[in-house]
């Protein structure tokens, strides 16, 4: 994975995702082209699973994950957009009020890229307080001997790109963990968040009690 910072069908209905949704203390939104790999970096998070092939998405795909965070513990819901352009405009609706944005391009598709660069720039106009996590997906196809002549993106593109737009700090995460856990953490560290992140429940490991073992249950569902 590069960062410079059809899918699984889940048996719920509208009404149990509004509820989980109003549950959440991130939301987090994907967007991207379709086959970017977005389906497969929040099947990966929630369920750490892969597939070679995923179904298109249809409209939306929503997961919730709780993960621990600088001392915080914090739930987390993704909305996987789909990437198909006569969904574009709904895209628009599952993004307004995100606090972190995963902005995905296939490293072996230049068109990809330059849809990515429409939604940051969109995110930039539409959504002051959503961080941008541009996020390069497909690595590993364009590693080893053959693995150049695979990659469509240019190296520098991505950092030219967020240079133009003043973005901040870069990260690359090695995998979907990681960056889900770098969101996390960035949340808890603004300043801005204060109000909401003394309101989180904090971890406490005493002598009686069992340290959390990261594992949590994940709810989902899709409409």
């Amino acid at each position: 994975m590069e960062l410079i910072n059809p899918t699984s069908v889940f048996n719920a209905d509208i009404f149990s995702s509004v509820l989980v949704m109003s549950q959440v203390d991130v939301k987090v939104v994907l967007l991207g082209s379709s086959g970017c790999g977005k389906t497969s970096l929040v099947e990966r998070f929630l369920h750490d699973r892969f597939e070679e092939r995923y179904m298109p998405t249809i409209g939306a795909a929503f997961g919730a994950k709780r993960v621990k965070a600088l001392g915080k513990i914090l739930k987390l819901g993704i909305w996987d957009t789909a990437g198909q352009e006569r969904y574009k405009a709904m895209s628009r609706i599952y993004y307004r009020g995100a606090k972190a944005a995963i902005v995905c391009y296939d490293l072996t598709d230049a068109d990809s890229f330059r849809e990515a660069q429409f939604w940051a720039q969109e995110l930039l106009k539409q959504e002051d307080a959503c961080k941008i996590y541009l996020c390069g997906t497909k690595a590993d196809l364009t590693r080893g001997p053959e693995g150049g002549r695979n990659r469509r993106v240019d190296f520098y593109a991505p950092t030219d790109f967020t240079d133009d737009v003043n973005a901040g700090k870069r990260r690359k995460p090695h995998d979907s963990e990681e960056l889900f856990q770098a969101i996390a953490d960035d949340f808890i560290s603004n300043p801005v968040n204060e109000p909401i992140v003394q309101e989180l429940p904090s971890i406490h490991v005493g002598k009686d009690q069992p340290r959390p073992s990261g594992t949590w249950s994940s709810v989902c569902c899709s409409y």
